[in-house]
């Protein structure tokens, strides 16, 4: 099946700080409905950018902090957990140049002030997360359930939330901690053994759920 071609940017040739290129404004539409490519990202040291300073934007800030991002927040008023949390803080009106050298902007301000983030995000060709505000969103941060090394994500393509937010609980009482510890404690030495012994991909699926059975194999 052919693939279809990706939407092409407006950038003309120029000179510009760091690339050598420079922007054209052009008119930004994101589409809510288009389809997901789901991806975890590696933000350990990176530069990210929250725009807003109220409860969501504390909320997210606690996970970009967790993994590890270098946060610099935007708002002309930030809560006393963002404060305490002791990142850069930027205590005003959101400018376009807050997104230069970023990795990542989280919008949650009011939606005008969103739809100023992702325009200046497009033309920065910088992902943002427009929270509760799909229109405004090139990427979605969805309900995330960790246990052992293992992360699951699940998203409703910025549809409902709140049901991915039930869906992680329920993974939460279905998966208890030592058991996914077991699981992947027996698939890392799996691993390590289909490396040395040079074990086709399609074999290891297999084998892996047959190790994984003989944890049980007493208790049946």
């Amino acid at each position: 099946m052919p693939m279809s071609a990706a939407p092409q940017r407006s950038v003309t040739p120029g000179p510009g700080p760091e690339n050598g290129y420079r922007h054209r404004p052009t008119p930004f539409r994101m589409s809510a409905s288009a389809p997901l490519f789901p991806a975890f990202l590696k933000l350990t040291g990176r530069r990210v950018v929250v725009v807003g300073g109220g409860p969501v934007a504390t909320s997210k800030l606690r996970g970009l902090l967790d993994v590890g991002a270098a946060v610099t927040v935007v708002a002309p008023k930030v809560t006393g957990d963002i404060i305490a949390s002791r990142v850069p803080i930027r205590r005003r009106r959101f400018e376009p140049a807050d997104l230069d050298d970023a990795w990542l902007v989280v919008a949650a301000a009011p939606p005008a002030v969103n739809r100023e983030v992702a325009e200046a995000a497009e033309q920065r060709q910088v992902f943002v997360n427009a929270v509760d505000d799909p229109m405004n969103a090139s990427l979605y941060l969805g309900g995330v359930f960790r246990r052992s090394g293992v992360t699951v994500a699940i998203s409703t393509d910025g549809q409902a939330p709140a049901l991915a937010g039930l869906v992680r609980q329920a993974l939460e009482a279905l998966l208890p901690e030592p058991e996914v510890e077991r699981w992947m404690t027996t698939a890392r030495v799996q691993r390590a053994a289909w490396i040395s012994g040079n074990v086709p991909m399609e074999q290891r699926r297999p084998l892996l759920l047959q190790a994984l059975s003989g944890l049980y194999e007493d208790q049946g």
